[in-house]
Formats: structure tokens, C-alpha cells, sequence
């Protein structure tokens, strides 16, 4: 079982920056895939960003691209993004998300964590 909790969400003025967290617990949980969804109210959940199990390969989704990193550190199995440059239409929860299999930008991910509000004012 793999347990993901995210941390490091708030209240942001346009332009500035935020470091999403997800510290994971589970067995073997360093060799997942890891990806970041967001979801704002009334809208479906979607793809922000993912990394490989080894951080070598990562994806953005278009309207990140540029202004968001995502990285990861197995030795402490947590997951990072970094958000600069934020904009209001940024504001949603974000989830982090695991899977044991190939990246995607599907949410088929098999573990989630509760999520975390960012809110980006203007």
C-alpha cells in the first residue's frame, strides 16, 4: 500500500511562487511514477505535470510548461513541485498521484493523496 500526503499549499499573490510537497510511505514507492493533478471548482481533474521513477523523463501540461518544475528525491520519497510565476487561473487543489507503471497524463493513477489548495490571488 502506498500512502502520499501533500503539503506546502496557500494563499499566493499573482506572480509569486509556491513548493508543493508529497511525502510518500510504502514499499518500493521510489520506483513509482509520480504525477501532479489539479482540480478547480467545477472543473474536471487535470494533468499538471509527471516524472519517471528515476526523475530522467518528466511532462508538463501546456499552460505549466516553463513556469512549473517537477522533481522528486527517493532517498526521502517525496515529491516536489515548483510553482513560479503563478497565475489565477492556477488556483485549484492540487493531488499528487503514483502508479507503478509508464508515465501518462491520464488520471489512471492507482495511489492519491487528499490534495492541498493553492489559491492565487490577483
Amino acid at each position: 500500500q502506498v500512502q502520499l500526503v501533500e503539503s506546502g499549499g496557500g494563499l499566493v499573490q499573482a506572480g509569486g511562487s509556491l513548493r508543493l510537497s508529497c511525502a510518500a510511505s510504502g514499499r518500493t514507492v521510489s520506483t513509482y511514477v509520480k504525477a501532479w493533478f489539479r482540480q478547480a471548482p467545477g472543473k474536471e481533474r487535470e494533468f499538471v505535470a509527471a516524472i519517471s521513477w528515476s526523475g530522467g523523463s518528466t511532462s508538463y501540461a501546456d499552460s505549466v510548461k516553463g513556469r512549473f518544475t517537477i522533481s522528486r528525491d527517493n532517498a526521502k520519497n517525496t515529491l516536489y513541485l515548483q510553482m513560479n510565476s503563478l497565475k489565477p487561473e492556477d488556483t485549484a487543489v492540487y493531488y499528487c498521484a503514483a502508479r507503478y507503471s509508464v508515465v501518462t497524463t491520464l488520471p489512471e493513477y492507482d495511489y492519491w493523496g487528499q490534495g492541498t489548495q493553492v489559491t492565487v490571488s490577483s
